[in-house]
């Protein structure tokens, strides 16, 4: 409690010093693009793992062995693409763009949309599918405080919920920012220290491995998953390559999260993109690395099997160490769960103000007067948010439908328009509408396939169809921007050659 209580006060600090160093409106949105190489690595890569990090992929390779990991391969793969292709281009492109604040406002610009129709689908995407991820890290926080210190799950969630929107509200992308510098390096340490002071407990491979298999041997197998229920392994089934492939395409919803997007959109210089990628790779791999060897070693040490595979991590961590050092573990773990929650507030804030107030309705607004209201519509879309998770849910489950929603509707979108001169409006609209459509409806259309069902993770045919539709209407509909972006995508592109070795 002492150590949670520290960390608390210390990231209001942080939001309380950051009002100060954020008096407009760019400042407030995207820190005036003037974050460095370091904080944008950790940040991004601290807003993207979320509770999800020490909750739900420890809890996943728990119960169904290490063939669960190729989430893991998937999200290390599309991590380092997504700095290699959308990085630098989206950088450049975004300040080419009218100094664009959102995704939404890029993509108006990007296709010289002047009706606002893109704008608004956009954005409207954006702040449903961020207002259903910010109720994830919300239960997720809830489930924490439960665990750890035995309070009402509504009691933890109104605490964690509370702390994000004050310090959000205060201190915007630089407060939010910053306080992902300590973040992020917690939770590396924590996903990586745990695994080691456990396996040093167990003894030695040969003992871990044999531990393991005698729960079911399907536990070690890449090509297998494992059942679990009630506390009991067995033998489970293969994994398919529809299985497989559902696992890896999770990598695919990174060109389309609009929370790690921005922090592309707010690093100084794409000179700084390369260093950046290398820290943020490297940050993912020992990362998941870690969390997935926490599941693992879950199995063999645990003296008795924990029936919510998704408490896996704190088991082990009361289990294994003192409270002093738990409640630095713990506080890693109420690390990825704001560090996501609270940068996906704040974008979805920000789209309302950018994409909605500013757009349609007072395009002369002052400063002071977007800060207010980006203020209003945080505090907004965490009380709809706070709405939802008290409902309770799945982590995982809510996670991978809002990660499917996001990577299906933009992703595709958005990776053509940065090396796709002629995309037109029309293949954009049609793109981002059957993405986000395909993934909500996905699981109602694939039980009418009937002996053809699928079973595959909605984000593959969401990204397929979003594909298709924007290179059909791209190529037939519409017509190409009258300004020409081959300059600039050169720009961009040479871009990703240059910066530190």
């Amino acid at each position: 409690m002492i150590v949670f209580g520290i960390f608390i006060i210390v990231v209001i600090i942080v939001g309380i010093w950051a009002y100060w160093e954020t008096p407009t409106f760019p400042d407030f949105a995207l820190g005036g693009r003037r974050i460095n190489a370091l904080v944008t690595a950790l940040s991004a890569e601290a807003s993207d793992m979320s509770g999800w990090l020490f909750l739900s992929l420890p809890g996943a390779v728990y119960a169904a062995g290490i063939g669960a990991a190729w989430i893991a391969v998937g999200l290390i793969i599309g991590t380092y693409l997504n700095w290699r292709c959308v990085a630098p281009r989206l950088r450049t492109y975004t300040e080419k763009a009218d100094n664009s604040l959102t995704l939404s406002a890029y993509l108006e610009e990007r296709f010289e949309d002047r009706s606002g129709n893109l704008r608004t689908v956009s954005a409207t995407v954006t702040v449903v599918f961020f207002t259903l991820y910010v109720a994830s890290g919300f239960v997720a926080g809830g489930l924490l405080f439960q665990q750890i210190f035995g309070v009402d799950f509504a009691f933890g969630l109104t605490v964690v919920a509370g702390v994000m929107v004050v310090y959000s509200v205060l201190g915007g992308f630089r407060a939010v920012s910053t306080t992902h510098v300590v973040q992020g390096a917690l939770m590396v340490f924590a996903a990586c220290a745990l695994p080691v002071i456990v396996f040093g407990h167990l003894g030695d491979l040969c003992s871990v491995h044999r531990a393991i298999a005698e729960k079911s041997p399907a536990l070690l197998d890449m090509s297998a998953k494992a059942s679990f229920a009630d506390g009991r392994w067995g033998a489970g089934e293969p994994l398919g390559v529809i299985a497989v492939g559902s696992l890896l395409a999770w990598g695919l919803g990174y060109f389309g999260q609009p929370h790690i997007l921005a922090r592309f959109m707010a690093i100084r210089s794409t000179k700084d993109i390369p260093l950046a990628r290398r820290i943020g790779v490297s940050w993912v791999v020992a990362s998941l690395t870690g969390a997935s060897l926490v599941g693992l070693l879950g199995i063999a040490s645990l003296h008795q099997p924990v029936r919510d595979q998704e408490m896996v991590f704190i088991e082990l961590v009361k289990q294994s160490v003192n409270p002093w050092f738990g409640g630095v573990l713990f506080v890693a773990v109420l690390a990825a769960i704001k560090s996501t929650a609270d940068s996906q507030l704040l974008v979805a804030a920000t789209s309302l103000t950018e994409d909605f107030f500013r757009a349609f309705h007072n395009r002369r607004a002052s400063d002071a007067t977007l800060v207010t209201v980006t203020h209003a519509a945080l505090l907004g879309v965490a009380v709809v948010a706070y709405g939802i998770a008290l409902s309770g849910g799945a982590v995982l489950n809510i996670v991978a439908h809002a990660w499917a929603g996001f990577g299906a509707a933009f992703g595709p979108v958005l990776l053509l328009s940065l090396y796709w001169p002629r995309m037109t409006r029309a293949g954009a609209l049609a793109g981002i509408v059957t993405g986000a459509l395909t993934v909500v409806l996905w699981k109602h259309i694939d039980p009418l396939l009937g002996p053809f069902r699928t079973g595959v993770y909605e984000m593959v045919p969401g990204v397929l169809a979003a594909t298709a539709a924007a290179l059909l209407f791209g190529s037939f509909a519409g017509r190409p921007p009258r300004r020409s972006w081959a300059g600039t995508m050169q720009e961009a592109g040479s871009a990703t050659m240059t910066g530190p070795r």
